[in-house]
């Protein structure tokens, strides 16, 4: 397949970059890493708001999932704490089930971010009573769940029914995760809810397959952004530290750790890009192949790469003070939610 950015789409993510370099959100966070989880903060939801980029999916803005690929990739690079994807994910998901809150999500008012089941061992359980809909487990994490306003709840039922209700916060019970990633918080919602005819909608069959290729596929965009900046990283620090009155970058071994490390971050952008073209295209099957694919290449390059480049900074790599620290974390973590390595190799194989 030959594919490329559009000039629109690179100069999407130029903007983009630019504005996450001037408002750094690891910056933001160092001095509140150690109090609180992260927050996604008022000013940040409101300029996405603004750009139009929550709704970016919806049929009014026209968007696609490649341009929604190259703003979680620079949010990835920066560390951002924002669930840009799961915020537009969500917006598309509200248009097509024709809900009332699609103009106060687009708008910023109200923060809504989709809720699962875990893909790998589901907790979450549905039954539907004549009109009515039972919902109880708990969901899979989910980032930005504290700041969140509303959930939008996808699931199936035990019949293989799919469905999806907008449930205020209020109603639910949050549990607040500690995990390796203290650049973004993650929470699941503890569930036990009956939602009555008008208060629940049943989908399309494949919706619920749909959202889940959507969030892997982004899950693994943000790891490649972080990554990328490792590589950055990396090679600025080879060119600086010096040893035998010369830079480590200068020898064979170290080189070739920061070419296997571009190899790996451009074959999984490529990876990616497939799948993203496949999320805005019409077939399951090969979507369904081009994300497991993608997911499982992507989690297990980035991975080394980040694994590389601690090796490549050696002991300053495991300070608190630096980001490489922050972002291998942020890596690890995107490497085992919304389906592992292991989880996508075995579905690839099974698709």
């Amino acid at each position: 397949m030959d594919f490329a950015l559009s000039d629109e789409q690179v100069a999407l993510a130029e903007a983009e970059r630019a504005w996450l370099v001037k408002n750094s959100p690891l910056m933001e966070r160092r001095p509140l890493i150690d109090d609180a989880p992260a927050r996604v903060s008022p000013a940040r939801l409101r300029r996405l708001a603004e750009s139009g980029l929550i709704g970016l999916l919806t049929t009014e803005m026209g968007g696609t999932h490649v341009d929604l690929l190259v703003l979680a990739e620079e949010h990835g690079r920066a560390g951002s704490p924002v669930p840009v994807a799961e915020l537009a994910a969500a917006a598309r998901l509200l248009e097509q089930i024709g809900h009332q809150a699609l103009d106060e999500t687009t708008d910023g008012a109200s923060l809504v971010v989709p809720a699962l089941s875990s893909p790998e061992n589901s907790a979450l359980h549905a039954t539907v009573e004549g009109t009515s809909l039972r919902v109880q487990g708990t969901t899979a994490p989910i980032t930005g769940l504290i700041d969140a306003h509303r959930l939008l709840l996808v699931t199936s039922t035990i019949d293989g029914a799919e469905v999806a209700a907008v449930v205020d916060i209020a109603a639910v019970s949050t549990r607040v995760l500690e995990t390796l990633d203290v650049t973004r918080s993650w929470a699941v919602a503890e569930i036990d809810l009956t939602f009555e005819a008008g208060e629940w909608t049943l989908l399309s069959s494949g919706t619920v397959g749909f959202v889940r290729d959507q969030l892997a596929t982004f899950r693994a965009v943000d790891a490649l952004g972080a990554a990328e900046a490792l590589l950055a990283l990396t090679v600025e620090y080879a060119g600086q530290r010096t040893q035998f009155g010369q830079p480590i970058g200068s020898f064979q071994s170290v080189k070739h750790h920061c070419a296997n490390m571009a190899l790996s971050i451009e074959a999984s952008r490529a990876a990616l890009w497939a799948a993203a073209v496949a999320l805005d295209g019409d077939d399951p099957g090969v979507r369904a192949r081009a994300v497991a694919a993608a997911a499982a290449f992507t989690g297990d390059g980035t991975s080394s790469a980040a694994q590389t480049a601690l090796q490549v900074h050696g002991g300053i790599g495991f300070t608190w003070e630096h980001d490489l620290h922050l972002l291998i974390r942020r890596i690890k973590v995107d490497e085992l939610l919304d389906g592992s390595v292991s989880y996508h190799r075995r579905r690839l194989v099974n698709v």
